[in-house]
């Protein structure tokens, strides 16, 4: 067992303990490692004012004039937290260099929160490289500098992989069935596959890719990035590794895919029976086509703020179910949203040991431990608690509908960025609101998660047991 103390590490074998003291850099990583909110809080906050001035610049907007400063703070949050609300048209109002602003922003916020998170997830489940021999022969993993370098240089190297990747594909299908140039086709290739890989869901196009919701090149291959984006680096790392040999996933990898798969698989069959009539979005399409942009808006709300479909004119059951997937979101390691896939299932598994009447929760041949159990409930309910409160005030500045508001105070908290297009009418004590939102939605959840399991402690005493109703 290991409770780091300040500068030192407490390593416990049976009844003896071992103090060993960290050195040089590794402590001082491993100590703010130890206080992710005021890393990533500081982090993206910075990123956020650095946003915002440059967007507030007149080079920044196609009129020549300066942005009102809530439209840049706005916009700036939302790329940096990569949601993709937006209260003004990317395409048309902003210039190249604006647009290339937000591009790098959203790069910027993708990358630090998958690298962030993978740290994270390393050090927690104790799979970093260095191995320390201690007195009573027991061993121990902790973080140092060549193993952050290494985790950081893996990352940056898989996500601009797989963005290059992505923006051949839509490069070259924009060159050949929409006789774009190759300039125009390598600028939009580019700039939505950073987009689609880092769960943004920035377009340039007015109607985001409603103009794409028969083509499968365009759809399947943005809905990939966003998958694997939504997964992160350790989960496909591990897949690609040990594919064929699901037994030997970890936990992590095994509840994130399981929970993938069914998740957008409950949510294809849902917008397939709810949307199939319905003439505002999928009525006029074929069998295949219903099919497409039923699986196309399944994935989307993992994180991502792409639509190939009139969201407005979805069905209430539709949003609602929407709402749901929004909220579940992404995996715990990647660049998407939400309370995460693995908290989702790990509390389902919570649920059905209850249910069973058994004592222990086991996923597969593991036994989860009860902090884990803790830590999901925690982060399960107060995003609830975060979501209610948000949704009462906008009620109160707004004129519309429960439903609508709902939605968009969950898209805001999950950083997915879809919205039944009422983002622009919102007053700016609103739009204020929502930056608060994306900004806690997007730290809240790996930052309490990784604190909460870092910050574990061991109670040298018990208090009286007493049976209390529940229920």
């Amino acid at each position: 067992m290991t409770e780091a103390l300040g500068g030192t590490a407490v390593f416990s074998e049976g009844a003896g303990e071992v103090k060993g003291r960290q050195a040089g850099w590794g402590s001082a990583v491993l100590d703010r490692f130890q206080n992710p909110t005021q890393v990533l809080a500081t982090g993206f906050g910075s990123v956020v004012l650095i946003g915002t001035v440059l967007l507030t610049l007149p080079i920044a907007t196609t009129s020549g004039e300066s942005a009102g400063w809530v439209s840049a703070l706005f916009t700036a949050t939302s790329a940096v937290c990569v949601t993709g609300l937006v209260i003004v048209d990317t395409g048309a109002y902003w210039s190249s260099f604006g647009e290339g602003v937000i591009a790098g922003l959203v790069q910027v916020g993708g990358l630090g929160i998958m690298m962030m998170a993978t740290l994270f997830t390393m050090l927690v489940s104790g799979r970093m490289g260095l191995r320390v021999r201690l007195m009573a022969q027991a061993q121990t993993s902790t973080l140092n500098v060549a193993d952050a370098r290494r985790v950081v240089r893996n990352v940056v190297i898989f996500s601009l992989v797989s963005e290059a990747i992505v923006a051949v594909i839509l490069t070259a299908r924009l060159m050949i069935k929409y006789d774009e140039s190759f300039g125009e086709a390598v600028y939009h290739g580019v700039f939505h596959a950073i987009s689609a890989f880092n769960n943004a869901g920035f377009a340039l196009w007015p109607d985001s890719l409603m103009g794409f919701v028969t083509d499968p090149w365009i759809c399947l291959t943005i809905a990939a990035a966003v998958i694997v984006g939504g997964l992160g680096f350790p989960v496909m790392f591990e897949l690609l590794r040990s594919w064929r040999r699901p037994s030997r996933w970890s936990v992590l990898t095994r509840v994130s895919v399981v929970v993938t798969v069914l998740l957008l698989s409950s949510g294809t069959l849902v917008f397939l029976m709810t949307e199939w009539r319905n003439p505002g979005t999928m009525g006029a399409l074929d069998d295949s086509e219903k099919l497409l942009a039923s699986f196309f808006t399944a994935v989307m709300p993992r994180s991502s703020g792409f639509n190939s479909i009139d969201v407005s004119q979805m069905a209430p059951s539709s949003w609602l179910a929407t709402d749901i997937l929004m909220f579940i979101g992404a995996g715990s390691a990647g660049t998407g949203g939400g309370i995460k896939v693995t908290t989702f299932g790990l509390l389902a598994f919570v649920i059905w040991a209850e249910l069973r009447g058994e004592s222990r929760v086991n996923v597969g041949h593991r036994r989860l431990t009860e902090s884990a159990q803790r830590q999901a409930v925690a982060i399960s309910a107060l995003g609830v608690a975060l979501v209610a409160v948000s949704t009462y005030v906008l009620l109160v500045l707004t004129p519309h509908s429960l439903d609508k508001v709902l939605f968009e105070a969950v898209s805001a908290f999950s950083t997915t960025g879809l919205s039944t297009g009422i983002t622009a009418d919102v007053p700016p004590a609103g739009h204020l609101l929502l930056v608060v939102l994306m900004f806690i939605g997007r730290i809240g959840p790996l930052t309490l998660g990784s604190a909460l399991a870092l910050k574990e402690r061991t109670r040298r005493y018990e208090l009286p047991e007493e049976r209390v109703i529940v229920g």
